[in-house]
Parts: structure tokens; sequence; C-alpha cells
């Protein structure tokens, strides 16, 4: 089986379509999955949502959604600076405001994880286990620098084994790692990449038929369209360039954490 795994959408429908539409250019994968984090961030929330219920994508509340769907106090963001702090709370309210009921109810209804089975819940087999950042939290960041202890210790949680795949998002910087046979595979952000690459990102999981497997994929979207639709909305100037540079630290005044 191929499972193409996409999170941290965060109301970027320009960055979705673009990544739906290299996905059906393949031709060659079996299901879609989202990680999470649909809204938030961006100008689309309502028109993101709208997009994976039209072709039937399913997947799990990231932190976003779920603080949304139930008017948390924050969006469950870490902020290292005033700034980043003050840039959170903005795209919260603006989301808070701008998600219809009906989009609400549909983020409130999010699973916390999936578990998926390719060889049918009847056997014993390899399994892909989707959270948005780990098996307790999902405010809990997953970065590359967490030791093998730690990725063990996620693993654990969920009853992971040799030969079976875990991803996730969340950090919105791809990476991926064998640990014990083990699987982990960080799937970047299609909305709001961290690592330098302004392009939509999401991973290509291969499980079910020999070693597992992961691919880091990337692709342009329209990214003019994507800022006109910030600044229309009213959002800050920062996270117009937070898209353009794939949030660099050379801007690190607009790097705000989700």
């Amino acid at each position: 089986m191929k499972y193409l795994v996409i999170s941290d959408i965060h109301a970027n429908l320009e960055a979705l379509d673009a990544v739906l539409a290299d996905i059906d250019a393949r031709g060659d994968v079996d299901a879609i999955y989202h990680a999470g984090d649909l809204v938030g961030y961006s100008s689309s929330p309502n028109e993101v949502v709208a997009r994976l219920r039209e072709r039937g994508i399913a997947g799990i509340a990231g932190n976003y959604d779920s603080t949304v769907a139930t008017d948390y106090k924050h969006c469950g963001c870490r902020s290292e600076s005033p700034r980043q702090e003050e840039l959170a709370h903005v795209s919260y309210e603006y989301t808070r405001r701008a998600v219809t009921a009906e989009t609400k109810r549909f983020l409130a209804g999010l699973p916390f994880s999936l578990d998926l089975r390719p060889l049918g819940g009847h056997l014993r087999g390899p399994r892909l286990v989707i959270v948005h950042g780990t098996p307790t939290l999902n405010t809990l960041y997953w970065t590359e620098d967490r030791d093998d202890a730690f990725c063990l210790k996620m693993a654990a949680v969920v009853g992971l084994e040799a030969g079976d795949v875990i991803a996730f998002g969340h950090t919105h910087k791809p990476w991926q790692r064998v640990v014990a046979g083990i699987h982990f595979v960080n799937t970047g952000s299609v909305g709001r990449p961290k690592d330098g690459d302004w392009r939509a990102g999401y991973a290509l999981v291969t499980l079910g038929g020999g070693e597992p497997g992961a691919e880091q994929v990337r692709v342009d979207y329209d990214i003019d369209a994507a800022v006109a639709g910030v600044r229309a909305a009213g959002l800050p100037e920062d996270f117009v360039e937070f898209l353009r540079t794939g949030g660099r630290p050379t801007v690190a005044a607009a790097a705000d954490a989700s």
C-alpha cells in the first residue's frame, strides 16, 4: 500500500490544491490521510476543510483543530518571543471568527489518531499510526533532535514493533529515522513549512509489501495567491514573509510556532 500523509495545511488552500494535483498526477497512491492542523495562520480555513471533505480525505485533529473546536484559551502553540506570542493570538482570534459552525463541528469530530493496517486487522502485520504531535499529546513537538530513547518511548505508547511506521507533523520540518526497525516520519507541512523551503510538503509511505519506506516530497504552488488571501484577510505582514521564506531563521521575528 502507498499512503500519502499530509499535515499542517493551516488554511492555505493554494498549497493544498497543488499537493492534491501532484498526488493525482502520480496515479499510484492507494489512500490519502491528513495529520491535522487544517486551520490557522492563513485565510481559507473553511475552504480547506471543504476540500478535504469533498475528496473524502480522513484524518486527525491537530492542536489548532482541537483548540478551535473547543474554544480553548489559546491555540496550543509554542512561542519563543513576545512577538511570536502576539502573532499566535492574532492568528487564533482570526481563525475563531472565520470558521463557520459547520467547520467547527467537523474539527470537533476529528479523532486523536489513526491506526492503519494494510494487511487487515485479522492478521498480525505492519501498522501505520498517524498522530499530530506525539501519541500522548497533539501539542508536544517531536523534533529531529529528539533522541532514539524518546522515539522508542513514544512508539511504546501505541505498541509499535519493528516494521511499523508512525507519521506525524506539528513541527513543520520534515525528517525521518529508523530506530529498532520502527520508522519515524515527520511529514513536514503543506501550508506553512519552517525548514527554509517555502514549497508545500508531504510524505509518501509504502507499507505492507516488504520493508517499509518513506519519501519526502515538495511541490510548488501559487504562493502569490496565498499571500493575496492573507493580506485580504487583514492578517499581519509577518505571515506573508513567513510563507515566502519558509520560516528561515533570518525572519525570526515572524517565526511563530504552531
